[in-house]
């Protein structure tokens, strides 16, 4: 059975493509993503734009001819967070199918989170202690305290970069009092994830995919070489390391970032956020190890659609 999955992000449209064996095994046909921006200056208002709104539709229209092309028999479609507040969501939905066939599903920010937990669990070997998993998009950021068993908690933050990106405005370099200013913003607006935390007590935290593979990317690059990535589903990041390239970053321009090797374009704006992010939930939380999984939800998905077909 041939199976296409779009994971339909704020910042990014991901379309995978698949052929699922009856042993439940899967061989990957395709594999995009497209750069829409779907939250570009509406997000905080809950309306997408006209301009990202064309270019939705636009990748989506693209994504179908691969489908089509690929014989896909079904077709799994869910966005997150841009469509979830986004007042005229339906309309986007409704265009969608119009143009495309393609039928959309806005999932819960709780869906959202098992799906990472479920594309994360596949990558990497959990353990039996409880580990942080922070997925970092647009929209929202999900965080889910886990083991190998069972997610122990879970809850989505309406704190994604692109909108922390227009409530903040930060300046190009930011500055020092910005960053506190981003620091005591986020702070605020986590106290369940800081209650949840003493309670389960995570030392470990695993990134999913998103801004983390920009950061093994810049690590790599810098310190090490860029095969060391290849074929990896896991990486282990050194903390200081990941130190050094977060002051790089904030001390950096637009311009000097966009030259800044392993940076990925449609992260230029928003990495900046991102890395105080991560930099203050590593130092909040005196976390000890931090990994990267480069499966996220779009992988969490379809490992969902193997079980349930073997069932």
């Amino acid at each position: 059975m041939v199976v296409a999955i779009l994971d339909l992000g704020t910042n990014t449209f991901h379309c995978l493509i698949v052929q699922i064996e009856n042993n439940g095994s899967f061989k990957k046909i395709y594999k995009t993503k497209s750069p829409v921006k779907l939250g570009e200056g509406g997000i905080n208002k809950n309306k997408i734009q006209n301009i990202p709104f064309e270019r939705g539709i636009h990748a989506l229209k693209e994504f179908n001819i691969k489908i089509r092309e690929c014989k896909a028999e079904e077709v799994y479609a869910y966005d997150t967070a841009a469509l979830r507040s986004a007042e005229n969501s339906q309309e986007f939905i409704d265009r969608a199918y119009e143009e495309t066939g393609i039928r959309i599903e806005i999932i819960s920010g709780d869906l959202e989170a098992e799906y990472i937990y479920y594309g994360v669990r596949k990558a990497l070997d959990l353990g039996t202690k409880n580990t942080l998993i922070m997925d970092i998009g647009g929209g929202s950021v999900e965080f889910i305290i886990a083991n190998k068993e069972e997610i122990k908690w879970a809850h989505s933050f309406e704190l994604g970069a692109a909108r922390l990106l227009e409530i903040l405005e930060p300046n190009d370099p930011i500055t020092e009092d910005q960053i506190h200013l981003a620091e005591k913003y986020l702070e605020m607006n986590l106290d369940k994830l800081f209650k949840a935390c003493q309670e389960y007590k995570p030392k470990i935290l695993i990134g999913s995919s998103g801004s983390f593979d920009t950061f093994a990317e810049m690590i790599a690059h810098q310190f090490y070489s860029p095969e060391i990535l290849e074929n990896k589903t896991e990486y282990i990041f050194n903390l200081e390391e990941f130190n050094l390239i977060y002051l790089k970053l904030i001390a950096s321009n637009r311009e000097e970032r966009t030259q800044m090797k392993g940076m990925i374009p449609i992260r230029v704006d928003m990495i900046v956020l991102a890395s105080i992010f991560v930099n203050l939930i590593i130092n909040k939380l005196k976390i000890e190890k931090m990994v990267l999984s480069t499966h996220a939800m779009k992988e969490g998905i379809l490992y969902s659609i193997i079980e349930k077909s073997k069932d």
